[in-house]
This record gives C-alpha cells, structure tokens and sequence, in this order.
C-alpha cells in the first residue's frame, strides 16, 4: 500500500475510533440519566472510564512497542475497546454499580492505545519529512474532528433512538476501527523476549524516554498543565453561559472552540505542514490563553464566542506541534510508550481538571475562565523554561543508556 493510501486508512481507523472515545463522555451520562433519572451514577462511571488512563499508559504502550504483529494488536485492543462501550450500553442502569465499573475501567485501560497509541504508527509507516509532518497535521485535525462529530453524533443519537442505541452505535464505530486496523501497513517485527522481567524493564525505559528528554519533558508538562484547564473549559462555559444569562449555550461556546480547533490543525495541514513545532508549541499555548483571557472579558455573546474558536485554533496549532514533537524526539523503540504516556497524563490531568472546578471553583465563572487562561500562559513559560536549562547536551547518552538496559 502506498505511503498516502496507508495515511488515509490510517486517518479512517483514528478517526472512527476517537469519535467514539469522544461520544462516550456525553453518550454514558446520557444514558445513566434517562434510565435512572439521575447523571451522578453515568460521572461516576466516566471517571471509572478515564481513570486508568495514567495507570495502563505504560503498559499499553510497552505491549504496544513489544508486539511481534502491530496489526493484530492494535484491531484486538480496539475490539476491546468496542465490547467495554457495548457492555456500557447494556448494563448501566441494570446492573450493580460495582459491576458497571469494573466494565468501565477494563474499556478505560484500553483508552491508551486510542488516545496515544494510534498517534505513534504514522512515525512507523511514514519516513521523517514532509509526509510526515503533514500527516500528524491531519491527525491533529483527526483528534478535532472527532472532538466535534462524538458528542454531536451521540447526543443526536440519543435524542432520536435512545441513550442505549446510541451509546451502542458508538461501540460499532469503534468496532470498525478495530477492522480497519487489520489492514494498516504495519510491517511486523522480530520477536521479542517473553519474561516479565523484559517488560518491567520497558517499563521503566519508556517513563525514562519521556523524562530524560528535555524537549519531551518541557511538552509533556506543559499540555499536562494546560490539560487541568481544559478538562474544567466545559462546565466553565456551561456556567459562563449561565451567568451571562444564556442558559443552554454553553455547548455552543465549546462547539466554537472545537470548531476552532479543527479549522487549525487542517489549515496547519494544507499551508505550513513543516512549521516548527517549538514555535507552534509556543503559539498554541500562549495564543490559547490570551484568546480565552478574552472570552473571559468579552462584553457580548458574539465575542465570547469568537474568543473561544480562536482559542480553538491556537489549541489545533498545539495538538498538532505536541504529536510532532513526539515522534521527533522520542527513541524509535520507545516512540509507542512516549505517546501513550504522554496520552494517559494529559486525560488525567483533565479529569483533575474537571474535579476542581466542580468541587473547589471559584463560584465566577468569568474568575475561573480567567484562571485556565493563566494556566495556558504558565504553561507556555514553562515549556520555554525546560527548553532552555543548561546540561541538555547529555540527554542523548541520558536516554540511550536508559533505553538498553
């Protein structure tokens, strides 16, 4: 298959497997609420599902680096992923709580290789260069995409068929992702070392990799950081609409800002696939927080609204530099464990994220947009601050020492 057919299929299996990771945060809420009457139990079961995102990153992508058939991994952990959504669908609101969860979490553990795992096989089908660049561009517009077409197509859904359906036509989606990964052009590779011993030691190697570098250390705690801010955006402008007395628009402030998105990892995608990604990096994070800065003082709904879609565009400019930097500077054997690491402590720090807001926010919503706006500045200076610490001329022996052992 051809370097632009293998993208495109690629792009196909990533893009239905995270409209359905996307549509589960509104589809299992939705769905507990319509046969409970109550949407605690469907966060409860969210934060089940995401949980062990941070916790199974390490594994998922050690197995992942370890795997002698790329192909049949990748369709089994996405079959996975598929059954726990469908599971979801039939047993929320059916069966003991404790049960639901243990579905839950066992779905969650595979949300890895999703969210971080699939971002690492263009490196692996594509040489460094242009095509490569472009197409972590077309990712990045994959994830926005997604961001859009998930919740849209589940709470449509929903509204049309049922909770239940539509939590089960998410699990299709993922399912057919789980097919289409069985034609990937994913060479397969030499066997490795079956003792437990090996995969303990990957283990560790694959936290040091992200570590040991200071490029993947300054963009894994700097979207980690901008991460908690995202993961309270959405109830911030839920209740910034609120405030503004605007009940009932704050889906569309985050329509705007995933829209936003979209627009700017596909224009990054046909303008400037090579641009630098530190300086992207850079844009994404500062441009982010000043846009919702903005938003967070704007005067009318239609500013607001435009606050929040360029904020959009400087987060695709960001996502797109983030996937980038990653398959740039991570140890090609390490590259699968970098992205899900780096995957798993960004879901995490937006369920944080997302914890504080509800429990310990600031009781403005303007006051509390204004401090995730702070966050995407922080952030931006901290990225630049690891960037530029002195000693950076030893990470190479740093992580290729760590990496044989």
């Amino acid at each position: 298959m051809s370097g632009l057919g293998g993208t495109r299929l690629y792009l196909a299996t990533a893009f239905c497997a995270r409209t359905a990771e996307e549509g589960m945060a509104v589809g299992v809420v939705m769905l507990a609420a319509q046969r409970l009457d109550d949407a605690t139990q469907g966060a409860v079961v969210l934060a089940a599902w995401m949980a062990p995102h941070v916790l199974a990153a390490p594994t998922a992508g050690a197995l992942a680096a370890r795997a002698r058939r790329p192909r049949a991994f990748y369709s089994v952990a996405l079959a996975g992923f598929a059954a726990a959504i469908a599971a979801l669908s039939m047993s929320v609101g059916r069966l003991p709580l404790p049960a639901v969860l243990v579905i839950a979490a066992a779905g969650g553990c595979c949300g890895p290789v999703v969210s971080g795992g699939l971002s690492s096989l263009p490196a692996l089908m594509l040489g460094p260069g242009p095509e490569q660049d472009r197409a972590y561009a077309l990712d990045a517009s994959v994830y926005n995409a997604a961001g859009v077409v998930g919740p849209a197509a589940a709470g449509s859904a929903a509204a049309a068929v049922g909770s239940g359906a539509a939590l089960a036509a998410l699990a299709v989606a993922a399912a057919a992702a789980a097919v289409l990964a069985c034609a990937l052009p994913l060479p397969p590779r030499p066997a490795a070392r079956p003792d437990a011993s090996a995969v303990r030691g990957d283990l560790i190697a694959g936290l040091v990799a992200v570590w040991g570098s200071r490029e993947l250390r300054a963009i894994t705690t700097a979207t980690s950081l901008a991460f908690v801010g995202l993961g309270a955006l959405t109830t911030t402008a839920v209740l910034l609409a609120d405030s503004q007395r605007r009940p009932g628009t704050g889906g569309w402030l985050m329509t705007a800002f995933a829209a936003g998105a979209l627009a700017g990892s596909l224009a990054l995608a046909r303008l400037r696939p090579a641009a630098d990604p530190v300086r992207l990096a850079v844009t994404g994070l500062a441009g982010t927080g000043l846009a919702l800065a903005v938003a967070a003082l704007a005067p009318g709904p239609l500013t607001c609204a435009a606050a929040f879609a360029a904020a959009g565009v400087c987060d695709g400019l960001l996502l797109t530099a983030t996937l980038r930097l990653r398959a740039d500077h991570a140890p090609p054997n390490r590259r699968t464990q970098v992205f899900t690491i780096g995957a798993g402590l960004k879901v995490s720090a937006a369920a944080l994220g997302a914890a504080l807001v509800g429990g310990a926010g600031s009781g403005s919503a303007a006051w509390d947009l204004a401090a995730i706006a702070a966050l995407h500045i922080v952030a931006a200076v901290v990225y630049a601050g690891i960037r530029r610490r002195p000693g950076s001329r030893k990470e190479p022996t740093v992580i290729n020492e760590a990496v044989r052992r």
